[in-house]
């Protein structure tokens, strides 16, 4: 299978056969069933792990795209190895596949740089869905939290940025697309919504980037958050 296809505009598109993916988990038959359904969606499973520290060591050797991680794991725990794993390798994303939805949990683990929070009462459908997105540089969580997040970065944020005189100025299109960015929204969903190539939104959040002096969607967003962007 050729691991690119050609998208609109002359886009290069990653297929999942070209997606490297890690799974972590210590229940057995959940990290079986995980990585069974990433394998038979074309997905390349380079790794699993069962803990922690055996998660970091797998992480390292085998390099994968998207991590798909469970948070309760032995020591270190699944916010531990995050934290960890993207010091490590920043190009790499990691997807929190959890029992819990608490809110507390699920900002622990965005805090520490998860792209992605799926409860495990997500459907396969879903899951593989997320994987597709993460690694593609969008956010993802379960349909709920995003709110929860959302709503506490903003109470956590100092009002006092936004108020910043010096902070760059973006075009009425930049700061559009940004918040739908805060928003959640993939390239996909705003390109449609503002009748945009793919192409045009991403050349948009690198132009953001740079003027914001950041290295990734991550970061954007978590900035887009502090200064209520995603209220709208």
């Amino acid at each position: 299978m050729s691991e690119h296809a050609t998208g609109g505009a002359g886009e290069t598109v990653a297929t999942d056969a070209s997606i490297r993916v890690m799974v972590v988990d210590d229940h057995p038959m959940w990290r079986d069933a995980v990585e069974r359904d990433l394998q038979q969606a074309g997905f390349d499973v380079v790794a699993v792990a069962a803990t922690g520290t055996e998660a970091l060591t797998r992480f390292k050797a085998a390099r994968p795209q998207v991590v798909v991680l469970d948070l309760q794991i032995p020591e270190p725990d699944g916010v531990g190895v995050t934290r960890e794993a993207l010091a490590h390798d920043p190009s790499a994303r990691v997807l929190v596949l959890s029992a819990s939805g608490e809110q507390a949990d699920v900002l622990e683990a965005v805090k520490a740089g998860a792209t992605g929070y799926l409860v495990k009462s997500a459907s396969r459908e879903e899951l593989l869905d997320a994987v597709r997105r993460v690694a593609g540089g969008d956010t993802v969580f379960t349909p709920g939290l995003a709110g929860l997040v959302l709503g506490e970065f903003r109470r956590m944020a100092d009002p006092a940025a936004a108020a910043d005189p010096m902070q760059p100025q973006l075009t009425e299109r930049e700061t559009e697309v940004l918040k739908m960015v805060a928003k959640g929204m993939s390239y996909k969903q705003i390109a449609e919504r503002l009748v945009l190539s793919h192409r045009t939104v991403q050349n948009h959040v690198q132009n953001t980037l740079r003027k914001l002096q950041m290295h990734n969607r991550v970061e954007l967003t978590r900035w887009a958050i502090e200064q209520g962007l995603d209220e709208d």
